[in-house]
């Protein structure tokens, strides 16, 4: 069994230990800067980081784990989100996922997503192409953006909403792997994500035909010290270039002044 395999089969077995928790019954936590995290985002850390190590002893970053910066001089390193959407995997709602990746000198080599709720397994491996449940996978156009529910709360996406049909749903790395199978054409957030929010999702997009950079259209580097990036955009390439046009001129939300050169980005 290779290591795609090997991580897959590992991160679904986390995917029945979410499961289990729910049944037991959540306990219910605030991180110190506010955010929701429950029992099983850190029984899944946990559990991932005993059992991706002993397929391969890279680096750790992870929303859950204290962050070493021994992985800044280390070649390959593994960037996973326990539970990215915790508030709906609280709420009952099955728009939450478990997303894994291997990056090694900076770029990511494989990418896996598993959503708990449902079942679904979504991968790619660098130059392997992209699956969902063992079925490849390609982009598609149209005009589905799939938003994050809370940034369309909060106003973010009214510049956009006469463009596209915006479907609001939590996890971005679930948004990411969804375009990847055509069920959106494009996602996008104007806010900074964590590289764990987006490392293995925008993999998957790319082996699946798609384009993901940041919201400015630049490169996602991985493994850095500040483990940031300036928002995401991902699509099928005509619906990318399309939501690039758009953002150029709508700009970063507030959020973004968190990176000092935010409402500078590159030409």
């Amino acid at each position: 069994m290779n290591v795609l395999d090997r991580t897959l089969a590992i991160v679904e077995a986390a995917g029945r230990l979410v499961r289990a928790a729910s049944a037991r019954g959540l306990h219910l936590d605030r991180k110190n800067g506010g955010d929701l995290v429950t029992n099983a985002d850190r029984e899944v850390d946990a559990f991932l980081k005993v059992e991706l190590r002993g397929i391969l002893p890279a680096a750790w970053l992870s929303e859950e784990s204290a962050d070493d910066l021994d992985r800044l001089g280390r070649e390959a390193v593994w960037i996973v989100d326990p539970l990215d959407g915790t508030r709906e995997f609280a709420q009952g709602i099955a728009e939450y996922s478990i997303a894994v990746a291997l990056v090694e000198q900076g770029r990511p080599v494989l990418g896996v997503v598993h959503n708990p709720a449902t079942g679904d397994s979504f991968w790619a491996a660098r130059g392997g192409g992209a699956f969902r449940n063992g079925a490849p996978i390609r982009v598609n156009e149209g005009t589905i953006l799939l938003a994050s529910r809370s940034e369309v709360a909060t106003g973010e996406f009214v510049p956009l909403a006469d463009t596209w049909t915006l479907r609001p749903m939590g996890s971005v790395q679930l948004k990411l792997a969804l375009v990847a199978t055509a069920e959106g054409a494009v996602t996008l957030s104007r806010g900074p994500k964590h590289e764990w929010d987006v490392c293995a999702g925008a993999l998957i997009v790319a082996e699946a035909g798609g384009l993901a950079t940041d919201m400015f259209g630049s490169p996602l580097c991985y493994n850095q010290h500040w483990p940031k990036v300036k928002g995401i955009l991902a699509g099928a390439p005509a619906a990318y270039r399309r939501a690039l046009g758009q953002l150029v001129d709508i700009g970063p939300s507030r959020r973004m002044a968190e990176f000092a050169d935010a409402f500078s980005p590159p030409s």
